[in-house]
């Protein structure tokens, strides 16, 4: 058996939408994807509403927590292989020199963290969890084992593409 293909999501606060596509990458890939996230500027916690929203879904995430992007560029950090940033901020930042290379690609999700009032941001966080199911689902549908970099960033952009 090969190792798990590598995943990491990134956004600027890793506390919502790549907590989400974490915790989701890891339940859908079912042991043939080993997902992270990580954020540009982390905010240190991890917002309670996308640990209800993945409960709510049972996909428990209890040991999620917010932490940078430097961690994954670190010696001895897990080989990525596939990177996707989920917001315009982190996808435009200058990014660590990823060891090894991985694809890259953006999925831009509309950040439920700071929806107004408080009473929608439950029903934000849902538009977010479905939104990045839907993407992940056509993603781990793919051959990726037998796929090329860009045949993976080309076909990842239009998962994205056909989503919108």
């Amino acid at each position: 058996m090969t190792r798990p293909l590598n995943v990491l999501v990134l956004c600027t606060g890793n506390s919502a939408r790549s907590i989400l596509g974490e915790a989701l990458f890891n339940h859908l890939g079912a042991g043939r994807i080993r997902a992270f996230s990580a954020g540009s500027q982390p905010s240190g916690k991890v917002n309670p509403v996308a640990l209800e929203t993945l409960e709510k879904h049972g996909i428990p995430l209890p040991e999620a927590r917010s932490k940078s992007w430097d961690e994954f560029a670190a010696p001895g950090a897990p080989e990525i292989d596939y990177i996707f940033t989920v917001c315009a901020s982190a996808a435009g930042e200058a990014c660590p020199i990823w060891p090894g290379h991985p694809a890259t690609a953006h999925w831009g999700i509309a950040d439920p963290a700071h929806v107004e009032p408080m009473e929608a941001r439950g029903e934000a966080f849902e538009v977010a969890y479905r939104q990045l199911r839907a993407r992940i689902e056509a993603f781990l549908a793919l051959p990726l084992e037998t796929m090329s970099a860009d045949e993976v960033k080309a076909a990842a952009r239009k998962i994205h593409e056909a989503a919108e």
